[in-house]
């Protein structure tokens, strides 16, 4: 394995691997402005989302966690925030600039559109002028924030993608590298082995509060299992039959030497390297936006049945080891690694395979989620609006 890789150091030190100028809507209401700036200033890409009136409490705090989180990110080389008020707006740019990167907001109210976009557009003419100047350098192994998640799963994922980023996940952790995992669903019945993961009594607490917390939010609403959503009907016609089988396989994504060194909420940012576990959705979309908002930078994504699932920041690297997929599905796959089930291949080529490709992409490669335009944003929402 490699031990250094091309990448963009920002003002705090971190190492993006992406150099985007976004614009970034705090709420619903700013989503147009900040489409009509991307417009005209070719280089920024806006990300809207339909959230940020009426939130409250714990929703609105993720709701500001993960939007400051997104901008904060080091794939991110500067922001521009709109809102339609100027508080939240500046709330947002203030967390922001603490990460020594260039970040300016606009508020709409008494303002307009008109005179919003054109003040935000010349902002975002700088910087991705700005932008378009720096260079990557040389950069440690250590350096580099990796997160997973698997999305329509089958026999294949458990057998083939999910252990092959297992495989990489040993070896980036070794490497000194931050990782991360979660969808706190797809671990139901898998908890125990997991728990017995933790690298100490402190940890084990933590990670057994986030899954309790997750349990108690099913029995509130009356559900008694998790038939309606887990496993999914893709998961179903793909061979999985129970959440159990299903956690047993998503759990083989922290392959066999990693200890889970801590426990994140929602969002968070780890505090230091090794392997996290983070309290999540299961769904494709909002658990990867978690992870960008969280700090990380590149993303192993193993499917079975087949996910298109993009991000606006986080390269996502779709691995497959499934062949109808990788025939059918071609322009989605970015490693192939169906040779594991035809013994083709050794688990630690596969492993070195989506390594390779983990490489290539942070030294500029572009994903195919990438390269087919999939920006999907998805913001968690904890319970309804006020």
């Amino acid at each position: 394995m490699q031990n250094n890789f091309l990448g963009y150091r920002r003002q705090n030190g971190r190492v993006g691997v992406r150099n985007h100028v976004i614009i970034l809507p705090v709420d619903d209401l700013s989503n147009t402005a900040c489409e009509a700036v991307a417009h005209n200033i070719k280089g920024a890409m806006a990300i809207p989302h339909p959230y940020g009136r009426l939130q409250f409490g714990a929703d609105l705090d993720l709701h500001f966690r993960t939007l400051i989180g997104t901008g904060s990110n080091p794939n991110v080389a500067a922001v521009v925030v709109i809102g339609i008020e100027e508080q939240w707006t500046r709330k947002i740019v203030e967390a922001i600039a603490v990460t020594g990167k260039p970040v300016t907001g606009f508020g709409i109210e008494l303002h307009g559109d008109h005179d919003t976009i054109m003040r935000a557009s010349k902002a975002a003419r700088e910087y991705v002028q700005m932008a378009s100047e720096q260079q990557r350098v040389q950069c440690d192994i250590k350096e580099l924030w990796v997160s997973t998640k698997c999305g329509e799963s089958d026999t294949t994922s458990g057998c083939g993608a999910n252990p092959t980023v297992g495989d990489a996940f040993d070896k980036l952790y070794a490497a000194g590298c931050t990782l991360v995992f979660g969808e706190t669903s797809e671990i139901t019945g898998g908890e125990s082995i997991l728990a017995a993961r933790c690298r100490d009594e402190r940890v084990r607490e933590r990670f057994m509060f986030m899954f309790d917390r997750y349990q108690d939010m099913i029995n509130r609403h009356k559900t008694s299992d998790l038939s309606d959503s887990q496993p999914t009907q893709g998961n179903i016609a793909g061979g999985l039959t129970t959440i159990e089988e299903k956690a047993l396989g998503n759990i083989q994504k922290i392959g066999k030497q990693c200890v889970i060194d801590g426990v994140l909420d929602k969002a968070e940012e780890p505090t230091g390297r090794g392997l996290w576990f983070m309290d999540s959705s299961s769904a494709a979309a909002e658990m990867v936006t978690l992870c960008a908002a969280s700090g990380f930078v590149v993303h192993l994504f193993p499917t079975g049945q087949g996910n298109v699932i993009g991000n606006p920041i986080l390269p996502v690297i779709k691995i497959c080891a499934n062949p109808r997929t990788v025939r059918t599905m071609s322009e989605h796959v970015d490693v192939d690694t169906s040779g594991l089930l035809q013994q083709e291949i050794t688990m630690s080529q596969a492993g070195d395979k989506l390594l390779d490709m983990m490489f290539r992409t942070a030294n500029g490669r572009l994903t195919a989620a990438e390269a087919l335009g999939h920006r999907e944003f998805v913001l968690t929402r904890l319970y309804e609006s006020a």
